[in-house]
C-alpha cells in the first residue's frame, strides 16, 4: 500500500479535530518514524538508513516478529506523547497485544529513554543498526514487550491480562492515568472479559483513571477476530454495558484517522479530568461512566498490499512476517526497500541517523515520556510498610499444644495494623475472591471497608467507596489486580482457597518470568514481592468435598526458577505471623504461604518460631525420643499444620507404646530447604540435611501436598532410598477431617505402622502394637458411619497424646 502522509503549513490555522496542519504533520513523522523503526527490527540487520540498495546481506537470516499489529501501537503511542506533553500527564501505558515489542521499542528509542538504559543502542544510526540486529535475535530481546523493554510493566507474550494490570497500577495513585492498548484477539480470552468489570472497582478520588484502548484490526493469527465482526451497535451496547463510554476512531486514511484519535483522546481525557474533578471536590456520587477509545484500523496498515498475487493488508498474512522470503526472493527485496522507502526515512532521520525536530515535537521529557515513567519501574517508588511489632499478634504458648487458635485470624489482627498503618500512604491492600471473612481475615474491616463503586443495599456490609479489601469471584482479576499493583512499588497480599488458585496457574509463571528477567536487569529497580495465602485447604475441605480438595500449587510454583519461588508451610499461629512478616518485607519474590483458618494447636512461642522459621527446618527435640546417646532409629518428619498434628500424634502413641524407639521429628516450613544447595539459594548442603535426617535411617515424611514433590526435592540425597512419604493421593469426598488423612494415609496410625514396618528388627517386636493401630483405623470407620463425627479420641486428643 501506497499512503499519503500529511505535509506541513507553517501557517495553517486549526482544522476539525483541533490540530493544525503542522501538527499533524509531526504527528505523522513520529508515526512513520516508529513504523520504519518496527519493520527495520523484524529485517534488517545492517544498512539501517538505506544509505545504499538493499541487498540479501543486510537482511536477518531468520525472520521473527510481529508486523499486523505494529502500525496501530505505534499510532496510540505517538498521540498518548502529544496529550501528555501538552497536559504534563504522569502516565503509562500497559501494551495488550501479545507481540507488539517492535512499536513499543521504536517508541523508547525514539524519545530517548532506551539508549539511557541501554547506552550501546544509541540514538544514532550506529544505535539504529544495533536496535535493528538484536531485535528477536539470539542473545538479543523478545519479540514481545517484555522486562527489557523501558516503560513496560506487562509481559506481552500471553494474552488477556493487560486490563487487570493496568487498573491494579491505577489503584492508590490518584494522580496517574493508565492507557490500555487491548488487542481484539486479546479480548476475546476470559481473563480480559472479566478485566471489563474493574470499573466498578476504581475510586476516582484515591486512584487513578485507566483509559481502555480497544485496538480492533479484525483478525488474529489466522482467523478474524469477534469484536471486529460485531456490529458497530452492538458493540457499543456491550460497552456502554461494560460502563463506558466508546468513542470511535475509523479509518486508513493517516491525516484523518490523526485528527480522530487527537480528538477522541482529547475528549476521553476531559472526561476523565471531570469525573476526577466533581468525585474529588464534590464528594463521592454516581459511579463514572468511563471512556473506552475503540481505534478500527487495518491490520498491517501501510505494508505491503499484496504479496505473491495474495491480499496482505488489511487480512490475517499481515499478522506476522509479511515478507517471508526476502533473502532468496529477488521481487520480496524489492518490495521490502519500497515499503521501507515510503515512510521517507530521510525527512525522519538526519544523515547520523538522529530523529529529527519534527518527529520529536509531540514527545514528552524526562520522566513524563512513556519509556522513562517511574511507576513502570516501580522499585523506583517503593515504601517499606509499617510493619508493627509482631509481639503484640503472637499467641502466648506455655508449652507445646496447651493452646489452641486460628492461625489465619491471628494473621488477620496483624494485617489490620498494617492496614490502619497506610491508610495516609494507601501502599497495601489484600485481593481475594469472596473470601476474606471466610478466611478468617475479618479483622481487616475496621481499618478498611471493601472496594465497591456499585450499588448498595440496607442488608450489605463493609463495603466503601475508597475500601482496601478487593474482593471479586475471579481469581484472574485478583492476581492481574495485584501484580499490577506491586509491578508500580506497592504491597499486596492475595488469600485464596487452596484448590482454586490453579486458575491463575499461567499468570503466576508469567509473573515469576517477569520477577526472574528483572532481577538481572540493573536498571530495574525490585519491587514488593507478590504474596499468596492459600488457605480453607485439602485436609480442611471435609464439608465441601472432593472438588474443593488440591494441593498441587505448591508444586506448580516449585517448577518455577528458584531465585523467585519461596514456599512455606507454617505449622501454626505464631510461625504463619512469623513468615508473613517476612513475606511483606520481601522484594522480587513469590512468596506462597499454606495456612490453615481452623482451630489449630499452638506449638511454638514467637521466638521459637522465629528461630524455626529462620532455620527452615528443624528438630522438636520435644516431640521425640531420641535423647542425646546415639542416632535415632527413625525420622517423622512433617510439613503443614495437619500434617504435622498427625506426627505429633504418631510420635505420642510411638513414645508410649515403644518407649525404647529412638524417634526424631523433625519439622520443615520452608520447603525450599528441602532442595539441593545449588539448585536454591535455601537449599540445604548435603551435610546439613544429613544432619537433620541421617544418611540410612528410615524417614517418614507427613507432606501436605502431593508426596512425590518431596521425593522431587531430595532425589539426589544420601537417604533417599530410606525416605517414605505420605501426603495427599487424590483422594476425597465430603467427610470427616480425620477421615480425609485416613482415606490418604496420612493419619498417626498409619504413620506408626510405617514406622515399625522400616525400622530393622522393630516389626517382629511390635507386631501388637502395629495390630492396634489397624484395629483403629478400622474403628474409625465404622465409627464415622454411625455418628457421623470423628472418633473421641481423635477429635479430644492433645499433646501430649
Amino acid at each position: 500500500m501506497t499512503t499519503r502522509h500529511p505535509t506541513s503549513d507553517p501557517g495553517a490555522a486549526p482544522a476539525p479535530g483541533g490540530l493544525t496542519d503542522t501538527e499533524v504533520a509531526a504527528l505523522d513523522a513520529h508515526w512513520r518514524a516508529a513504523n520504519y523503526l518496527a519493520v527495520g527490527q523484524i529485517y534488517l540487520m545492517s544498512n539501517p538508513l538505506l544509505a545504499v540498495p538493499l541487498e540479501p546481506e543486510h537482511v536477518k537470516p531468520r525472520l521473527l516478529g510481529h508486523w499486523g499489529t505494529s502500525p496501530g501501537l505505534n499510532l496510540v503511542h505517538t498521540h498518548l506523547n502529544r496529550v501528555v506533553k501538552s497536559r504534563d500527564l504522569d502516565a503509562i501505558c500497559v501494551w495488550g497485544p501479545g507481540h507488539g515489542g517492535p512499536a513499543v521499542l521504536a517508541n523508547s528509542w525514539l524519545e530517548g529513554s532506551y539508549s539511557e538504559v541501554y547506552p550501546d543502542v544509541s540514538r544514532d544510526a550506529d544505535g539504529m543498526e544495533r536496535l535493528f540486529r538484536q531485535f528477536s535475535f539470539p542473545g538479543g530481546v523478545p519479540s514481545h514487550v517484555a522486562p527489557e523493554t523501558p516503560g513496560s510493566l506487562h509481559e506481552g507474550g500471553e494474552l488477556g491480562y493487560s486490563l487487570a494490570h493496568a487498573y491494579g497500577a491505577a489503584f492508590d495513585n490518584p494522580g496517574l492515568l493508565v492507557a490500555c492498548v487491548i488487542g481484539d484477539g486479546e479480548a476475546e480470552t476470559g481473563p480480559l472479559a472479566g478485566s471489563w468489570h474493574a470499573n466498578k472497582f476504581l475510586d476516582p478520588v484515591h486512584d487513578g483513571a485507566v483509559l481502555p484502548i480497544l485496538h480492533l484490526n479484525g483478525y488474529k493469527i489466522a482467523n478474524p477476530t469477534v469484536l471486529a465482526r460485531l456490529p458497530e451497535e452492538e458493540l457499543d451496547r456491550l460497552l456502554r454495558g461494560y460502563g463506558h463510554e466508546p468513542l470511535y476512531v475509523t479509518g486508513d486514511d493517516p491525516a484523518k484517522v490523526h485528527r480522530a484519535m487527537a480528538a477522541a483522546m482529547d475528549r476521553a481525557l476531559d472526561h476523565i479530568a471531570t469525573a476526577q474533578r466533581v468525585a474529588r471536590e464534590g464528594g463521592v456520587g454516581d459511579r463514572p461512566h468511563w471512556p473506552v477509545i475503540v481505534l478500527r484500523t487495518p491490520k498491517g496498515w501501510t505494508g505491503p498490499a499484496e504479496v505473491d498475487g495474495l491480499p496482505v493488508e488489511d487480512t490475517w498474512r499481515a499478522h506476522q512476517v509479511p515478507l517471508p522470503g526476502v533473502r532468496d526472493n529477488p521481487d520480496h527485496l524489492r518490495q521490502l526497500e519500497h515499503w521501507l522507502r515510503s515512510y521517507r526515512p530521510e525527512e525522519l532521520f538526519d544523515e547520523d541517523g538522529r530523529p529529527r525536530p519534527e518527529v520529536l515535537a509531540h514527545v514528552p521529557e524526562g520522566d513524563r515520556r512513556l519509556g522513562a515513567n517511574p511507576h513502570a519501574n516501580g522499585g523506583l517508588l517503593t515504601r517499606s510498610l509499617p510493619m508493627p511489632p509482631l509481639e503484640h499478634y503472637a499467641v502466648p504458648v506455655d508449652k507445646p499444644g496447651a493452646g489452641r487458635h486460628e492461625p489465619t485470624r491471628v494473621l488477620g489482627n496483624f494485617l489490620a495494623q498494617i492496614m490502619a498503618g497506610t491508610t495516609a500512604s494507601r501502599n497495601f491492600r489484600v485481593v481475594g475472591p469472596d473470601e476474606t471473612d471466610s478466611n478468617r481475615l475479618d479483622a481487616l474491616y475496621a481499618a478498611t471497608g471493601k472496594a465497591w463503586q456499585a450499588a448498595t443495599l440496607p442488608t450489605d456490609e463493609h463495603l466503601a467507596h475508597d475500601g482496601r479489601v478487593m474482593e471479586v469471584l475471579s481469581e484472574h482479576l485478583c492476581q492481574g489486580w495485584l501484580e499490577g499493583y506491586t509491578l508500580t512499588g506497592r504491597h499486596g497480599l492475595f488469600s485464596c482457597y487452596e484448590a482454586f488458585v490453579h486458575i491463575v496457574d499461567s499468570m503466576v509463571n508469567q509473573h515469576i518470568k517477569w520477577l526472574r528477567t528483572s532481577r538481572a536487569l540493573p536498571w530495574r529497580r525490585p519491587v514488593p514481592s507478590l504474596n499468596y495465602l492459600l488457605t480453607s485447604h485439602v485436609w480442611r475441605q471435609d464439608h465441601n468435598g472432593f472438588s474443593h480438595q488440591d494441593p498441587g500449587f505448591v508444586d506448580h510454583v516449585l517448577n518455577k526458577s528458584p531465585e523467585v519461588v519461596r514456599v512455606y508451610l507454617p505449622p501454626d499461629a505464631n510461625t504463619l505471623l512469623s513468615v508473613a512478616d517476612h513475606a511483606l518485607r520481601s522484594r522480587d519474590y513469590v512468596n506462597v504461604i499454606v495456612a490453615g483458618k481452623q482451630p489449630c494447636f499452638d506449638w511454638l512461642s514467637l521466638e521459637e518460631a522465629r528461630a524455626h522459621c529462620a532455620r527452615g527446618a528443624g528438630v522438636w527435640t520435644w516431640a521425640g525420643s531420641e535423647g542425646t546417646a546415639r542416632e535415632p532409629d527413625a525420622v517423622l518428619a512433617c510439613a503443614g499444620d495437619v500434617p504435622t498434628q498427625e506426627v505429633l500424634a504418631a510420635a505420642g502413641l510411638l513414645r508410649r507404646h515403644l518407649p525404647e524407639l529412638a524417634l526424631r521429628v523433625v519439622n520443615v516450613v520452608d520447603m525450599t530447604r528441602l532442595m539441593a544447595h545449588g539448585e536454591h539459594p535455601h537449599g540445604m548442603t548435603d551435610a546439613e540435611y544429613d544432619a537433620l535426617f541421617t544418611r540410612d535411617k528410615p524417614v517418614v515424611f507427613a507432606y501436605h501436598g502431593y508426596p512425590w514433590l518431596i521425593h522431587r526435592l531430595t532425589y539426589r540425597r544420601t537417604g533417599h532410598g530410606d525416605l517414605h512419604v505420605r501426603g495427599y493421593k487424590e483422594v476425597g469426598t465430603t467427610t470427616t477431617p480425620f477421615d480425609m488423612v485416613v482415606r490418604n494415609d496420612l493419619d498417626r496410625y498409619r504413620l506408626v505402622m510405617d514406622v515399625i514396618d522400616r525400622v530393622p528388627g522393630l516389626g517382629a517386636r511390635a507386631v501388637a502394637v502395629r495390630q492396634a493401630m489397624a484395629d483403629a483405623r478400622t474403628r474409625h470407620h465404622a465409627w464415622i458411619r454411625e455418628h457421623g463425627v470423628d472418633m473421641p479420641e481423635v477429635a479430644e486428643w492433645s499433646w501430649p497424646g
